[in-house]
Parts: structure tokens; sequence; C-alpha cells
């Protein structure tokens, strides 16, 4: 049985870079009258914005928080969290398909900034994300 997370379908890399800039944005959450209306931009388009939040999180859970060094793929706990991470992106992406607008998006972003503080800084997550997207490379290796 494999023991690494599936790969998910690729997001194109202007998709990557407009998940992230929403999610750094839900993370940041300053009030500002900037900021406010970036979000009002971005909430306009509720249930594609839920979509791609549901794609972007189910890439970022298999190929950001889950990367298994080559010599533990074998072990039993790269194989447990393989599939936690199926798991958790299958729902994450049914609950975003499923109809959802932008408080769907909003909260798809919160789950995953939860993910992302648990094992280092939002920013930094979203910064490689975001040069792994410019220069066309695929994320790094389950």
């Amino acid at each position: 049985m494999e023991t690494t997370s599936p790969k998910v379908s690729q997001l194109a890399p202007e998709q990557i870079l407009r998940a992230a800039d929403y999610v750094e944005l839900v993370w940041q959450e300053q009030g500002s009258k900037e900021e406010k209306a970036a979000l009002a931009e971005f909430h306009a388009d509720g249930p594609e914005l839920a979509r791609l939040i549901g794609e972007f999180g189910a890439l970022l859970l298999a190929d950001y928080l889950t990367v298994v060094h080559d010599e533990h793929a074998d072990c039993e706990s790269a194989y447990v969290a393989g599939q936690l991470v199926t798991v958790a992106s299958r729902y994450l992406k049914r609950w975003c398909l499923a109809g959802g607008g932008a408080d769907t998006a909003w909260i798809a972003a919160g789950f995953l900034i939860e993910c992302m503080q648990e094992v280092d800084q939002v920013h930094q997550f979203l910064a490689d994300i975001r040069g792994d997207a410019y220069a066309g490379q695929p994320a790094a290796a389950a």
C-alpha cells in the first residue's frame, strides 16, 4: 500500500497565488479600508472562491504539511499521516464544492491557517507556495 498521499489536481500558478493572497488576507484580518475592500472583492466570487480554496487546501495539506522524508516513507506513521491528509482533504474539498460561498471560503481558510500555525508561520508557508508557483515547480515531494 502506498505510504504517501496522492497528488491532487494541479492548480495553475495564478490560482495558487490568488488562493495564497486570500488566505493571507484572512490570516492578517487587520480591518483597514483596503483590506476590507480586498476581502469584498474576493467574496464577490463566493462559489468560485470556495472551490479554489478547497483545491488549494488539498494541495497545501498533501504537499506542504505532510512531507515525509524518503527514509521514513515506509514507516507506519507516514502511512497514517497520509491517510489523515487524504480524509481531511476529501472533506475540505467536498465541503467547499458543495455550493459554499464566501462564508465557506472564509471558514476553510481559517482551518488551513490553524494547520499552518501548528507547524510553522503562515507567512513562510505562503511565501514558499508563491515561490513554487512563480518557478513553475511542483511542491515538495511527499
